[in-house]
């Protein structure tokens, strides 16, 4: 048998036939091997041989069709499409190399010998982190689609405000505005109570009852009779909508790793910044049309709709909140009052202290994060910089364009198709580069993942934010085509979501036990600065022009930016910082810290209150 296929192999070897042979080169090949086949050796079997050689079932056709030209045409056109098929089937079938995952520390178990209830292994379908990938972004999809939502809602009145004017009477420049940025008091307001009650509730039930809060008011808003019920109205319904801000970054980090999270936020955290960027520009023709108050009834419509499917797809993610059910069912069940949960070995737990006290260290620690840390301080200065001048573009953008080129209320909103390509653009940057950069830097840095390795796309995409600023403000004060400062806005939309994502991600990494707080804080300053700086935008124009006053805020942005930049290495030198990062027990109790916290010095840590 050995004997038999050396044979094979030393005749197969020197029989391959060239694809681009015609048919007389590949009859004279074949009558040739024939021939050497025979000398060489007489007594090997002819018909093992065809079926192994290569080619063999082309000769004979070839041998066949030599004559008939149409008949050659169809076996090389055959045999070539089979060879593609081939191709194709041999490149969809390789598998795919497995991406390099960071190291996490075990997931915690129980040990009911010790009275401690936890996961009942690394792989337990109840805990967040294994569910499905399905599930996983079937929460994060809904998720995003009512985020986008609210902070459409928050805009999508803008290019209305002349027509509101005009129905209420209103002569006074900045109530008008007001109509717009009182919605972000809301987001101010509900940050604060929403994410301490999310740690005592879980998150399900606190973002059901916001999201339906929300749907609530909108209808207010639609039968407002006066301005003034109109500001109250948009101010609840603006609470409400905070409850997906709030609650979403906590949701994900309860859900996904950390080398896994940074695509998953930047899902998530595109509708912050594209929902308000497209609502004026369904606003605008809704306004002109049907009136602005379809601009509410149509919110209302689709966040029914989202979150009918929420309710019906959520699952709660608060992995605490699971234990602390797990562990009521448990000693229920063994009639063990001594159980407690895994999540409570650790000093620093939510579930020893009352709710009020949770929720009283709800309200501080948002300020606490704020400014305690340097870095966390002028990276939320900053974004809360961007986010209330993306709102002053919001409510100039239609004086602008209505007073100077004279556009209709319709053709206003289509300013902000670049704004939104802007955004696409730098979400698309971001998020396929995210994940993948971190995983480079955690490799040279020795297997350790440090939360900082997000932030440096955020310094490269920085650059373009003043750009904006200072074309779109030059081109309107000198009333050139109107093409140059619709262009101009195009860089300040594309940095931002450089600066969004890359923080939103890195304050989830920094402090993944307490991720709605942590985006809480940055949200509140963030949309402060997006209800007063859009009051402020008609007296700063009125006094420095559209050219000094667009200028004023492109230096502002560049010193807040150096000021960003260089608080980086701060970090490391200032402890406060790590006040509310989860200590070395919380990373081993909740299984979802990196590695490199887990096994740090504990001096690098101060103890929460």
């Amino acid at each position: 048998m050995g004997e038999k296929q050396g044979r094979r192999a030393s005749i197969e070897r020197p029989v391959s036939v060239s694809a681009s042979s015609t048919a007389s080169e590949h009859h004279e090949v074949a009558i040739r091997r024939d021939k050497i086949e025979a000398e060489v050796h007489p007594d090997i079997d002819h018909d093992e041989i065809e079926a192994v050689v290569a080619g063999h079932e082309l000769d004979v056709e070839l041998a066949k069709a030599r004559n008939s030209p149409t008949s050659l045409r169809r076996i090389e056109t055959r045999g070539s499409v089979k060879s593609k098929v081939s191709r194709a089937i041999s490149i969809l079938s390789r598998k795919k190399t497995p991406r390099e995952r960071i190291p996490f520390a075990p997931i915690p178990t129980s040990n009911l010998d010790e009275g401690v209830v936890g996961w009942d292994g690394q792989d337990d379908p109840a805990m967040p982190l294994n569910f499905p990938q399905r599930k996983k972004w079937l929460i994060v999809g809904l998720l995003s689609a009512i985020t986008l939502l609210t902070p459409f809602a928050s805009s999508i009145l803008a290019p209305g405000i002349g027509s509101l004017n005009k129905e209420f009477g209103n002569e006074n420049q900045i109530i008008g505005a007001m109509t717009v940025s009182i919605y972000l008091l809301g987001y101010v307001i509900g940050p604060l109570f929403l994410a301490p009650l999310s740690e005592i509730y879980g998150r399900r039930p606190v973002l059901s009852a916001a999201n339906i809060f929300f749907c609530a008011w909108q209808i207010g808003c639609a039968l407002a009779p006066s301005i003034e019920s109109l500001l109250v109205f948009r101010f609840f319904s603006g609470i409400g909508g905070a409850g997906c801000l709030t609650l979403g970054a906590g949701v994900i980090a309860d859900v996904f790793r950390t080398d896994e999270r940074g695509f998953a936020i930047g899902i998530y955290t595109i509708g912050p910044l594209l929902g308000p960027t497209i609502g004026p520009l369904l606003g605008g023709f809704l306004s002109q049309t049907i009136g602005w108050r379809w601009d509410f009834w149509i919110v209302f419509i689709v966040a029914v709709i989202i979150v009918g499917l929420t309710e019906i797809f959520n699952s709660e993610t608060n992995p605490r909140v699971l234990m602390q059910r797990k562990v009521a069912r448990l000693r229920k069940e063994l009639r063990r009052d001594d159980l407690r949960s895994c999540y409570d070995l650790a000093v620093t737990d939510v579930h020893h202290k009352s709710p009020t006290r949770i929720l009283m260290n709800g309200l501080i620690r948002p300020t606490k994060m704020l400014f305690l840390s340097p870095l966390v301080f002028f990276l939320s200065l900053y974004m809360a910089f961007t986010y209330g001048v993306l709102y002053l573009l919001f409510t100039t953008i239609p004086v602008v364009f209505q007073e100077t080129y004279h556009w209709n209320i319709g053709l206003t909103g289509l300013v902000y198709i670049c704004m939104g390509l802007g955004n696409l653009a730098g979400w698309a940057v971001v998020t396929a580069t995210s994940d993948r950069s971190v995983v480079k830097l955690t490799r040279a840095n020795g297997g350790v993942f440090e939360p900082e390795m997000r932030l440096p796309i955020s310094i490269y995409m920085s650059f373009t934010l003043p750009v904006t600023f200072f074309v779109y403000g030059w081109t309107t004060h000198f009333h050139t085509h109107w093409i140059l400062p619709i262009l101009g806005l195009f860089p300040f939309a594309f940095g931002i979501i450089g600066l969004y994502l890359p923080i939103t991600t890195y304050l989830v990494d920094c402090y993944p036990v307490y991720a709605a707080s942590a985006v809480a804080a940055n949200t509140v300053l963030r949309s402060l600065a997006g209800m007063l700086l859009p009051l402020a935008g008609p007296s700063m124009y009125e006094t420095l022009g559209l050219g000094w006053g667009n200028s004023l805020l492109g230096f502002l942005g560049s010193i807040l930016r150096s000021a960003s930049a260089s608080s980086l290495p701060l970090r490391r030198s200032n402890d406060m910082m790590m006040t509310e990062r989860p200590s070395p027990e919380d990373c081993h109790t909740t299984g979802i810290c990196p590695v490199g916290w887990a096994n740090s010095d504990p001096s690098d840590h101060v103890p929460s209150f």
